[in-house]
């Protein structure tokens, strides 16, 4: 008498496989990609504007690139097609607002920081 649990979702048979959990890795971090677009923004350019260097070992020869995913895409149909997707416009969205949180931030929430030991008396 096998079968599946009837319990059992099927979000959680997603998670296990591992090229799922080891592609979160792949991507930079929000913060980092975060600089990288207030860098481009300071300097007055637009991220879609620069040639992309040309790359064998990248999908598409490394010529469709996403910034704001930190994706390569095979062609430009690809990439339009991620432009209209649910999760680059979420992504866009988090981006846009503001800062993201960097590991400063949770060494400090953490208590890790620089000790505060008050006011430094005068001796005389």
């Amino acid at each position: 008498m096998g079968g599946k649990c009837p319990h059992r979702k099927v979000k959680k048979r997603r998670l296990n496989c591992k090229t799922v959990r080891r592609g979160k890795f792949l991507v930079k971090a929000d913060d980092a990609v975060y600089d990288e677009l207030v860098k481009l923004a300071d300097q007055g350019k637009d991220c879609e504007g620069k040639p992309l260097p040309v790359d064998e070992d990248l999908p598409g020869m490394g010529q469709f690139y996403c910034l704001h995913c930190d994706r390569y895409f095979a062609d430009e149909a690809v990439k339009e097609d991620h432009y209209r997707s649910k999760r680059h416009k979420k992504r866009v969205k988090q981006l846009s607002g503001p800062a993201p949180h960097t590991q400063i931030d949770a060494d400090l929430a953490g208590g890790m920081g620089m000790p505060d030991n008050g006011l430094k008396l005068m001796s005389s």
